[in-house]
């Protein structure tokens, strides 16, 4: 029998998610909230709500006690956890199980199997799943962990045993690096997951992070729908995924699909599940994959395995759990188009990613469409489920699903489409209590460079005011050759930007059309300016020749009813800007183009394709004199420690008078759950110390000054 009520043990994204598809399916739903979520979307969504207690997750979603209470008395039959948070604790499973509510995941049995990574490794390893080579055991100090890493071979991963999502984890090429980092990986697992075993394992070169998307039910039936490339992550926290793999052939799909399978049927593995591997990017056979872990839970990712199979997976989770049959088998299976995932994140890449929070003063997202699920529909002999065609909801199993993806509206087929998963809205907060992640952007194309197009158009389109963002970043992956090509590993980003980011190159037809816009925005201001009533004698003509610097290169700029030319040559664009638009919707050459424009004190900045770009605009006449103000310079803060993001001080290294050298650590800052070292750029004397481990610091302020 299908539930009544579903509580989302969750909050964000994933709680609203869950939530449409409850509410597709004729559930009613019931959110839980801390403080700081009291007017958050999920809650606002939700049919009914209960609020758990203050921010900190282990005040408030992390009490598995208070979630159960709270569904007892609002009457909800099942629970749904999200991902994250108490998606993979056994004790809740098992708990919920005793209240008499169903779980809407895996058994208690699987979660605790899966749950530990090295026990998880020793049962993959039985299941005839190939594993990565490395120790498995506990590590009792650093002294072991040295010895352990040695023998294995350098380049080694310390790992917290419970970890995930990027937390609890260290990569060392040498002893040092193990010295160093293996008592702070005990400590992140410790804090994130109540656990500090860490183990260590063999770093695979050129590496590839791929995963497989299982999906059980309680009869027997497991099936792999396919793969997700994962590799382009950032202190392995995946920042791009994308459906299917470039680097995957069939026969590697359906070895590693069927690897996938026997670990999941090894453990009476039912629901959603991800199987994580490994794989070598440099092994051309196809059978360089390995065994990392899997995830006994619905996975962010998710989005993009929906795109190119149409599967709900948070209708099929649901219905598994009621005991429903999945009704359909692996040959049913079919992989269609691409789709393209991108995870923005309340961070600033332009100074080293730190993690940022903050009123979202502006939030717009691009246009979303809903995935066009193919439709599950109760198969002729009444037997579980079946495939259906969106516009017939009577097919049966054997029903293969359209190609490419219906419209949602009914209307045919589609080239292309783009989903925003999100739970904020504009005026909201982003909290230094949750993971920093804003919202995930999805396209789905017929071809992985048209998916990969529609992203940087989307990106291009996306509007966020008030903490920092990830967005021209992800528009800069996007737009790079080697990414465009497939030629990716885990290590792209610090290979591709070893010095951090610095904004997209911008070609030069792209910075001449800027200034354009440019100046064609500075024309209709100053036309705007001349209507004003009132003013002393006639009302003269806006300029049409401007002078537009962006960069160290001035441009030359006319503006006539002919058309715009810049540097004396004619472009080709036909653009729309009324004072007050923050976005400029353009064709250049024929190609849309969207940018982002706001007013500064001589021009406007202009954000588009990867980067922004600062444009000073001037009337031609009056530019030569520019040269004749005097430049600001900027203060020298170089002998001052600051804090570079919002976080806890954890530990001082060192005290006033001490001498240290460059990169010599010198304080250990929290921040969303990750600690950050912060080194001395060069050596010195401290002179002054004016922060103590314990205190909260905003960013920048100051912890010590060098002599």
């Amino acid at each position: 029998m299908m539930f009544k009520k579903i509580l989302v043990a969750n909050r964000g994204e994933i709680a609203c998610r869950v939530m449409r598809t409850a509410k597709k399916m004729g559930i009613a739903t019931v959110a839980v909230y801390s403080d700081a979520d009291a007017r958050s979307p999920h809650v606002l969504m939700a049919d009914e709500s209960v609020r758990l207690g203050p921010p900190p997750a282990g005040e408030s979603y992390l009490l598995a006690d208070l979630i159960l209470l709270a569904a007892k008395e609002t009457g909800a039959d099942c629970i749904h956890p999200g991902y994250g948070f108490l998606s993979e604790r056994e004790s809740f499973a098992r708990a919920c199980a005793d209240a008499g509510i169903a779980f809407v995941g895996p058994p208690p049995k699987a979660i605790a199997a899966m749950g530990d990574k090295i026990e998880s490794k020793k049962l993959a390893k039985a299941a005839g799943v190939n594993v990565v080579p490395g120790f498995l055991g506990e590590i009792a100090d650093t002294e072991e962990a040295a010895r352990i890493a040695s023998d294995i071979g350098y380049p080694v991963m310390m790992k917290a045993s419970a970890g995930g999502g990027g937390k609890g984890m260290r990569l060392a090429y040498s002893e040092q690096d193990v010295r160093e980092g293996f008592e702070a990986t005990k400590r992140e697992g410790l804090a994130s997951f109540g656990d500090d075993r860490v183990f260590i394992e063999k770093f695979i070169e050129s590496p590839r992070h791929i995963e497989i998307q299982v999906m059980g039910d309680q009869h027997g039936n497991i099936v792999y729908l396919g793969e997700r490339e994962c590799s382009i992550q950032r202190r392995h926290q995946k920042v791009v995924e994308e459906a299917p793999s470039p680097f995957v052939t069939p026969k590697m799909r359906k070895a590693m699909g069927e690897q996938a399978v026997a670990l999941a049927r090894a453990v009476g593995y039912f629901s959603a599940g991800t199987v994580e591997l490994i794989v070598s990017g440099a092994d051309t056979t196809g059978e360089g994959f390995y065994f990392l872990e899997m995830n006994t839970r619905l996975q962010v990712e998710h989005p993009v395995t929906e795109a190119v199979t149409g599967l709900d997976l948070v209708e099929l989770m649901i219905r598994v759990a009621a005991g429903e049959p999945l009704g359909f088998g692996q040959d049913d299976v079919t992989l269609n188009g691409w789709a393209i995932e991108n995870r923005v994140y309340a961070e600033d890449p332009y100074r080293g990613f730190l993690p940022s929070i903050g009123r979202l003063v502006r939030y717009n997202p691009p246009e979303s469409s809903e995935t066009p699920y193919v439709k599950l529909s109760p198969s002729p002999s009444g037997e579980g489920l079946g495939w259906g065609r969106a516009a017939d909801a009577g097919a049966g199993l054997g029903e293969t699903p359209p190609t490419p993806n219906p419209s949602p509206k009914g209307e045919g087929l589609q080239e292309a489409y783009t989903r925003v998963d999100d739970g904020v809205r504009e005026g909201g907060e982003v909290s230094m209590f949750y993971d920093p992640m804003i919202a995930k952007l999805i396209t789905w194309a017929p071809t992985r460079e048209e998916a990969i197009d529609e992203q940087i158009a989307a990106l291009d389109a996306f509007e966020i005011e008030g903490p920092g963002n990830n967005l021209d970043f992800l528009s800069a992956l996007m737009q790079h050759p080697r990414f465009r090509s497939g030629n990716i590993t885990t290590g792209f980003i610090a290979e591709e930007y070893p010095d951090g980011f610095h904004g997209a190159p911008a070609e030069p037809e792209l910075i001449e059309a800027l200034a354009a816009i440019a100046a064609f925005a500075a024309t209709a201001e100053a036309d705007r300016a001349r209507r004003i009533d009132g003013q002393l004698g006639k009302r003269l003509r806006p300029p049409s020749d401007w002078s537009v610097r962006i960069g160290e290169t001035d441009h030359l700029v006319a503006i006539s009813t002919d058309g715009i030319t810049v540097d004396d040559a004619d472009l080709d664009i036909a653009l729309e800007y009324t004072p007050g638009d923050r976005t400029v919707e353009a064709e250049l050459d024929d190609a849309p183009l969207t940018v982002k424009i706001s007013r500064t004190r001589t021009g406007f900045k202009l954000t588009t394709r990867g980067a922004s770009h600062v444009a000073r605009v001037l009337p031609a006449h009056v530019a030569p004199y520019a040269q004749h103000m005097i430049t600001k310079i900027p203060p020298d803060l170089s002998k001052f420690l600051l804090c570079p993001m919002p976080g806890l001080l954890m530990r001082l290294d060192v005290a006033a008078g001490d001498k240290v050298e460059a990169g010599q650590p010198l304080a250990v800052v929290e921040a969303m759950k990750m600690e950050n070292i912060l080194r001395a750029e060069k050596a010195g004397t401290v002179k002054s110390v004016n922060a103590a481990p314990g205190d909260s610091l905003a960013v920048d302020a100051v912890i010590l000054e060098m002599e």
